[in-house]
Protein backbone atom coordinates (compact mmCIF):
# COMPACT_ATOMS: atom_id res chain seq x y z
CA UNK A 1 0.00 0.00 0.00
CA UNK A 2 1.13 3.52 -0.73
CA UNK A 3 2.39 5.38 2.35
CA UNK A 4 -0.31 7.64 3.85
CA UNK A 5 2.28 10.25 4.75
CA UNK A 6 3.06 11.11 1.16
CA UNK A 7 2.17 14.41 -0.43
CA UNK A 8 -1.59 14.77 -1.01
CA UNK A 9 -0.98 15.27 -4.73
CA UNK A 10 -0.20 11.55 -4.95
CA UNK A 11 -2.33 10.18 -2.12
CA UNK A 12 -4.88 7.46 -2.76
CA UNK A 13 -6.09 6.68 0.76
CA UNK A 14 -8.94 8.47 2.54
CA UNK A 15 -9.80 8.71 6.22
CA UNK A 16 -13.56 8.36 6.87
CA UNK A 17 -14.69 9.26 10.40
CA UNK A 18 -17.82 9.63 12.55
CA UNK A 19 -19.24 6.35 11.27
CA UNK A 20 -22.40 4.77 12.64
CA UNK A 21 -21.67 1.39 14.33
CA UNK A 22 -23.96 -0.35 11.83
CA UNK A 23 -21.86 0.73 8.83
CA UNK A 24 -20.03 -2.15 7.15
CA UNK A 25 -16.98 -2.26 4.91
CA UNK A 26 -19.15 -3.56 2.06
CA UNK A 27 -21.43 -0.53 2.38
CA UNK A 28 -18.49 1.89 2.32
CA UNK A 29 -16.99 0.14 -0.70
CA UNK A 30 -20.33 0.41 -2.52
CA UNK A 31 -20.64 4.12 -1.74
CA UNK A 32 -17.09 5.18 -2.53
CA UNK A 33 -16.56 2.94 -5.56
CA UNK A 34 -19.06 5.15 -7.40
CA UNK A 35 -16.19 7.66 -7.67
CA UNK A 36 -13.71 5.11 -9.01
CA UNK A 37 -12.08 1.75 -8.38
CA UNK A 38 -11.41 1.05 -4.67
CA UNK A 39 -8.65 -1.42 -3.78
CA UNK A 40 -9.70 -2.03 -0.19
CA UNK A 41 -11.57 -0.70 2.83
CA UNK A 42 -10.68 -1.21 6.49
CA UNK A 43 -12.95 -0.19 9.40
CA UNK A 44 -11.00 0.38 12.61
CA UNK A 45 -12.70 -1.01 15.70
CA UNK A 46 -10.89 0.51 18.69
CA UNK A 47 -10.37 -1.57 21.81
CA UNK A 48 -11.93 1.23 23.87
CA UNK A 49 -15.74 1.04 23.51
CA UNK A 50 -16.08 4.82 23.71
CA UNK A 51 -13.81 5.47 20.73
CA UNK A 52 -15.18 6.82 17.48
CA UNK A 53 -15.54 4.37 14.60
CA UNK A 54 -13.54 5.25 11.50
CA UNK A 55 -12.22 3.64 8.33
CA UNK A 56 -9.56 3.92 5.63
CA UNK A 57 -10.42 3.51 1.95
CA UNK A 58 -7.69 3.07 -0.65
CA UNK A 59 -8.38 3.94 -4.28
CA UNK A 60 -6.49 2.60 -7.27
CA UNK A 61 -5.72 6.16 -8.45
CA UNK A 62 -5.40 9.61 -6.90
CA UNK A 63 -8.05 11.52 -8.86
CA UNK A 64 -11.04 9.32 -7.91
CA UNK A 65 -9.91 9.61 -4.28
CA UNK A 66 -9.82 13.41 -4.55
CA UNK A 67 -13.27 13.40 -6.14
CA UNK A 68 -14.60 11.16 -3.37
CA UNK A 69 -13.22 13.49 -0.71
CA UNK A 70 -15.10 16.44 -2.18
CA UNK A 71 -18.29 14.51 -2.85
CA UNK A 72 -18.58 12.46 0.35
CA UNK A 73 -17.34 14.78 3.11
CA UNK A 74 -20.27 15.76 5.38
CA UNK A 75 -22.64 13.39 3.58
CA UNK A 76 -25.22 11.59 5.73
CA UNK A 77 -24.58 7.85 6.00
CA UNK A 78 -26.94 5.88 8.25
CA UNK A 79 -28.06 9.13 9.84
CA UNK A 80 -24.59 10.46 10.61
CA UNK A 81 -22.60 13.21 8.91
CA UNK A 82 -19.35 11.48 7.97
CA UNK A 83 -15.97 13.20 7.93
CA UNK A 84 -13.69 12.52 4.96
CA UNK A 85 -10.08 13.64 4.66
CA UNK A 86 -6.72 12.41 3.41
CA UNK A 87 -5.49 9.56 5.57
CA UNK A 88 -2.78 10.12 8.15
CA UNK A 89 -2.77 6.55 9.47
CA UNK A 90 -2.13 3.41 7.46
CA UNK A 91 -5.19 1.52 6.25
CA UNK A 92 -3.21 -1.56 5.36
CA UNK A 93 -2.56 -2.95 8.83
CA UNK A 94 -4.67 -5.87 9.95
CA UNK A 95 -4.17 -5.20 13.66
CA UNK A 96 -3.96 -2.05 15.73
CA UNK A 97 -0.52 -0.52 16.15
CA UNK A 98 0.95 -0.96 19.63
CA UNK A 99 1.21 2.59 20.99
CA UNK A 100 2.24 1.66 24.54
CA UNK A 101 5.75 3.04 23.97
CA UNK A 102 4.62 6.09 22.03
CA UNK A 103 4.39 9.57 23.53
CA UNK A 104 0.96 10.59 24.80
CA UNK A 105 -0.28 14.12 25.38
CA UNK A 106 -3.35 15.34 27.23
CA UNK A 107 -5.64 17.91 25.55
CA UNK A 108 -8.17 19.54 27.88
CA UNK A 109 -10.97 22.10 27.70
CA UNK A 110 -12.16 20.72 24.36
CA UNK A 111 -15.27 22.29 22.85
CA UNK A 112 -18.10 19.76 22.42
CA UNK A 113 -18.08 20.11 18.62
CA UNK A 114 -14.45 18.98 18.30
CA UNK A 115 -14.11 15.50 16.76
CA UNK A 116 -11.23 13.21 15.81
CA UNK A 117 -10.91 14.68 12.34
CA UNK A 118 -10.58 18.23 13.68
CA UNK A 119 -7.96 17.10 16.19
CA UNK A 120 -6.07 15.25 13.47
CA UNK A 121 -6.07 18.36 11.26
CA UNK A 122 -4.87 20.57 14.11
CA UNK A 123 -2.11 18.32 15.48
CA UNK A 124 -0.82 16.40 12.44
CA UNK A 125 1.42 19.31 11.29
CA UNK A 126 3.63 18.56 14.30
CA UNK A 127 4.33 14.95 13.34
CA UNK A 128 2.98 11.43 12.91
CA UNK A 129 -0.11 10.77 15.05
CA UNK A 130 -0.57 7.12 16.02
CA UNK A 131 -3.76 7.40 18.05
CA UNK A 132 -6.49 9.81 19.17
CA UNK A 133 -8.87 8.98 22.02
CA UNK A 134 -11.71 11.36 22.93
CA UNK A 135 -13.10 10.70 26.42
CA UNK A 136 -16.87 10.18 26.41
CA UNK A 137 -19.55 9.36 28.95
CA UNK A 138 -20.47 5.69 28.66
CA UNK A 139 -24.24 6.17 28.94
CA UNK A 140 -24.74 9.19 26.65
CA UNK A 141 -21.61 9.01 24.46
CA UNK A 142 -21.26 12.77 24.90
CA UNK A 143 -17.67 14.05 25.08
CA UNK A 144 -16.19 14.85 28.48
CA UNK A 145 -14.14 17.77 27.22
CA UNK A 146 -10.72 16.19 26.93
CA UNK A 147 -8.77 13.69 24.84
CA UNK A 148 -5.41 11.96 24.49
CA UNK A 149 -3.22 12.12 21.39
CA UNK A 150 -0.29 9.77 20.81
CA UNK A 151 2.77 10.67 18.74
CA UNK A 152 5.35 8.20 17.45
CA UNK A 153 8.18 10.69 18.08
CA UNK A 154 8.90 12.40 21.42
CA UNK A 155 10.10 15.68 19.95
CA UNK A 156 6.92 15.93 17.86
CA UNK A 157 4.83 15.48 21.02
CA UNK A 158 6.88 18.12 22.84
CA UNK A 159 6.42 20.57 19.98
CA UNK A 160 2.67 19.93 19.91
CA UNK A 161 2.39 20.59 23.65
CA UNK A 162 4.31 23.86 23.59
CA UNK A 163 2.74 25.10 20.37
CA UNK A 164 -0.92 24.30 21.11
CA UNK A 165 -1.23 25.04 24.83
CA UNK A 166 -3.60 27.99 25.27
CA UNK A 167 -4.53 28.12 21.58
CA UNK A 168 -8.07 28.31 20.25
CA UNK A 169 -9.58 25.11 18.84
CA UNK A 170 -13.17 25.65 17.84
CA UNK A 171 -14.90 27.83 20.44
CA UNK A 172 -12.50 27.23 23.34
CA UNK A 173 -8.86 27.67 24.30
CA UNK A 174 -7.33 24.24 24.84
CA UNK A 175 -4.66 23.20 27.34
CA UNK A 176 -2.04 20.61 26.55
CA UNK A 177 0.43 18.62 28.61
CA UNK A 178 2.00 15.19 28.99
CA UNK A 179 -0.27 12.28 29.89
CA UNK A 180 0.80 9.13 31.70
CA UNK A 181 -0.83 5.72 31.82
CA UNK A 182 -2.35 4.45 35.07
CA UNK A 183 -0.18 2.18 37.13
CA UNK A 184 3.64 1.88 37.41
CA UNK A 185 5.59 3.41 34.59
CA UNK A 186 8.81 5.24 33.92
CA UNK A 187 6.95 8.47 33.16
CA UNK A 188 7.69 11.55 35.29
CA UNK A 189 6.44 11.14 38.87
CA UNK A 190 5.23 14.72 39.26
CA UNK A 191 1.92 13.83 37.65
CA UNK A 192 -1.40 14.43 39.37
CA UNK A 193 -4.57 12.48 38.67
CA UNK A 194 -6.95 13.97 36.16
CA UNK A 195 -10.49 14.73 37.26
CA UNK A 196 -11.95 11.56 35.76
CA UNK A 197 -9.22 8.97 35.26
CA UNK A 198 -11.57 5.96 35.38
CA UNK A 199 -12.84 6.56 31.87
CA UNK A 200 -9.55 6.21 30.03
CA UNK A 201 -6.46 4.04 29.91
CA UNK A 202 -4.58 7.26 30.63
CA UNK A 203 -5.04 8.20 34.26
CA UNK A 204 -2.84 11.21 34.87
CA UNK A 205 -2.05 14.64 33.61
CA UNK A 206 1.16 16.43 34.48
CA UNK A 207 0.73 19.56 36.53
CA UNK A 208 0.60 22.61 34.26
CA UNK A 209 2.33 25.96 34.46
CA UNK A 210 2.63 28.81 32.01
CA UNK A 211 5.85 28.56 30.02
CA UNK A 212 7.90 31.60 29.09
CA UNK A 213 9.53 32.05 25.67
CA UNK A 214 12.92 30.65 26.70
CA UNK A 215 11.37 27.48 28.11
CA UNK A 216 9.29 26.95 24.95
CA UNK A 217 12.41 27.52 22.83
CA UNK A 218 14.40 24.95 24.83
CA UNK A 219 11.68 22.31 24.42
CA UNK A 220 11.17 22.86 20.70
CA UNK A 221 12.83 20.48 18.26
CA UNK A 222 15.54 21.93 16.03
CA UNK A 223 13.74 20.42 13.04
CA UNK A 224 10.38 22.09 13.74
CA UNK A 225 9.55 24.77 11.16
CA UNK A 226 5.77 25.05 11.69
CA UNK A 227 4.10 27.84 13.67
CA UNK A 228 0.47 28.21 14.77
CA UNK A 229 -1.44 31.44 14.03
CA UNK A 230 -4.74 31.62 15.91
CA UNK A 231 -7.53 33.67 17.49
CA UNK A 232 -8.17 35.45 14.21
CA UNK A 233 -11.79 35.77 13.15
CA UNK A 234 -11.22 36.45 9.45
CA UNK A 235 -8.09 34.48 8.67
CA UNK A 236 -7.10 33.87 5.03
CA UNK A 237 -3.93 32.88 3.20
CA UNK A 238 -3.11 36.41 1.99
CA UNK A 239 -3.36 37.78 5.53
CA UNK A 240 -1.16 35.04 6.96
CA UNK A 241 1.42 35.44 4.20
CA UNK A 242 1.59 39.22 4.68
CA UNK A 243 2.22 38.76 8.41
CA UNK A 244 4.91 36.07 8.15
CA UNK A 245 6.74 36.35 4.82
CA UNK A 246 9.07 39.03 6.20
CA UNK A 247 10.62 36.41 8.52
CA UNK A 248 11.68 33.93 5.85
CA UNK A 249 10.61 31.70 2.99
CA UNK A 250 7.18 30.11 3.49
CA UNK A 251 6.88 26.53 2.27
CA UNK A 252 3.19 25.97 3.05
CA UNK A 253 0.18 27.67 4.62
CA UNK A 254 -2.78 25.66 5.89
CA UNK A 255 -5.78 27.87 6.70
CA UNK A 256 -8.78 26.71 8.78
CA UNK A 257 -10.98 29.72 8.06
CA UNK A 258 -14.10 28.54 9.86
CA UNK A 259 -12.05 27.91 13.02
CA UNK A 260 -10.04 31.13 12.87
CA UNK A 261 -6.51 29.72 12.78
CA UNK A 262 -3.73 28.63 10.43
CA UNK A 263 -0.42 26.77 10.35
CA UNK A 264 2.64 28.26 8.61
CA UNK A 265 5.57 26.05 7.57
Amino acid sequence: MQSPFEDNANSRTLYVGNLDPSVSEDLLMALFSQMGACKNCKIIHEACPNSDLYAFIEFAEHQPAANALLAMNKRLVMGREIKVNWATTSAGTTSKIDTSKHFHIFVGDLAPEIDQNTLREAFSPFGEISEIKIAKFTDTQKPKGYCFISFANQSDAETAITSMNGQWLGTRKIRTNWATRKGPSNEPTTATRSRDSNTSQYGQELSTSKLDFNEVWKRTSDTNTTVYFGNCGDVNEDLVRSCFERYGQIAEIRVFKEKGYAFVR
